[in-house]
Formats: C-alpha cells, sequence, structure tokens
C-alpha cells in the first residue's frame, strides 16, 4: 500500500512518528520500497530471501528493553514469518522475540515466500536463532516495530502474545512502557468472536479464522 507514496510517508517519518507493522504488514519489496522499511522499522519481510510457515516457535529468553517488560517464556503456533531482512549489523535494531525453526519449516520448494538457498543455509547449516519481532531507532528520531506473528486470531488469547505488541505499541507512540508490560485482560470467547465472517466447533474446540481474502 505504501509502495506508490514512499515520499509522502517519508514526510511523515522524518516528523519522528512511530511505525508498527503486523504480520503481512511487514513485507514488502526489495528496492527503494524496502530500503524504507529498513529506514523507518529496522528490517521487513522480503521476497526471495525470507520465508512464511506455519510452526511452533518457544521464546525462552528476552533481551532487556521496554517492549519485553512482562513477558514470560511463551509458545505459540503461527505464521511466523522468518528470515528478516535487517540492516546491515542489525544497526539500531533490537531482537524482541526469537526462536530456532525446525528443519520441518522448510520443507516447501523454494519460492518467492516459501523457500531459498540462503535461508535452508542459515538454518539448516548454520543454526541460526531467527528473530520474529523487533524494535529499531530511526535515524533522526523516530520508533520502528514489526512483528511477523497474527495469522492466527485465536493467538490474541496468549496473554504474552498480546503483550508483546501492546508493549510494542506504546515504545514507538514514546509512551512508557509499565515495568510488568502493558496490562490487558484476556479476552473471553465472545470478545474472540466478534466480527468474525466464519467461526465454528471442532471437538468442543473454538475455531478463530480471518475471513477469506481474494
Amino acid at each position: 500500500m505504501l509502495n506508490k507514496h514512499l515520499a509522502k510517508f517519508d514526510k511523515i517519518m522524518k516528523r519522528g512518528v512511530g511505525l508498527g507493522t503486523i504480520h503481512y504488514g511487514v513485507e514488502t519489496t526489495k528496492g527503494k520500497a524496502g530500503d524504507k522499511f529498513l529506514e523507518w522499522q529496522g528490517g521487513y519481510f522480503e521476497p526471495h530471501w525470507s520465508v512464511n510457515p506455519h510452526w511452533t516457535a518457544r521464546f525462552e529468553k528476552f533481551i532487556e528493553h521496554p517492549v519485553t517488560r512482562g513477558l514470560k517464556t511463551f509458545e505459540v503456533n503461527d505464521e511466523w514469518y522468518y528470515h528478516m531482512r535487517f540492516r546491515p549489523g542489525m544497526k539500531d535494531v533490537t531482537p524482541i522475540l526469537t526462536a530456532m525453526p525446525g528443519p520441518e519449516t522448510l520443507k516447501r520448494r523454494d519460492g518467492a515466500h516459501s523457500g531459498n538457498p540462503h535461508v535452508r543455509a542459515a538454518v539448516l547449516e548454520r543454526k541460526e536463532p531467527q528473530h520474529l519481532a523487533w524494535v529499531a531507532v530511526r535515524p533522526g528520531g523516530g520508533r520502528g516495530f514489526g512483528f511477523t506473528g497474527a495469522h492466527n486470531h485465536v493467538n490474541w488469547r496468549n496473554d504474552n502474545f498480546r503483550r508483546t505488541v501492546l508493549n510494542g505499541i506504546v515504545w514507538i507512540s514514546g509512551v512508557e512502557v509499565p515495568d510488568d508490560g502493558v496490562p490487558s485482560a484476556t479476552p473471553d470467547d465472545a470478545e474472540m468472536d466478534a466480527n468474525q465472517d466464519k467461526h465454528g466447533d471442532l471437538g468442543g474446540r473454538r475455531l478463530f479464522t480471518f475471513p477469506d481474502r481474494k
């Protein structure tokens, strides 16, 4: 959506406005748009470099940062994108959620989103943990936040998952994150089901899905 309006949006970014992108919002194209995403938020999903498998990521250790406040060990199955394109040397970029994908996440054929030699070497050969959420400080002022999960709507019920995003939103807004993270009540069935076009029951377990995209 931004690719045709980079110059106009860049003026907003140069005012120091915070930028946060979630799931498909972290993806853009290599080149001018990708370079701006690196500047604005420190990283992005680059086709033929990054991948988008569904897998269970487990988060056990967190770097000390306002966005990690209140986070405890948790694991979530989601369409966690990984092997993001980051600024060279991770300059002014701080990983927030990091996990090690298993080899099962790279069984698909190579493609724009499914696999490539670079990610296979990083994960299967060099065993490099992957950053699934991050924050960045923008040159000249301003903050960015990227979060690759949130394909599965039901995951907003996970308190740590939800807290990560809420902390990130508060931080890029320039507001102090509480010592225990941003508080929020765990949504009940009615709240999770609200505004969903499709829902049902599978073995007594509620299903929460996004509307089909065309």
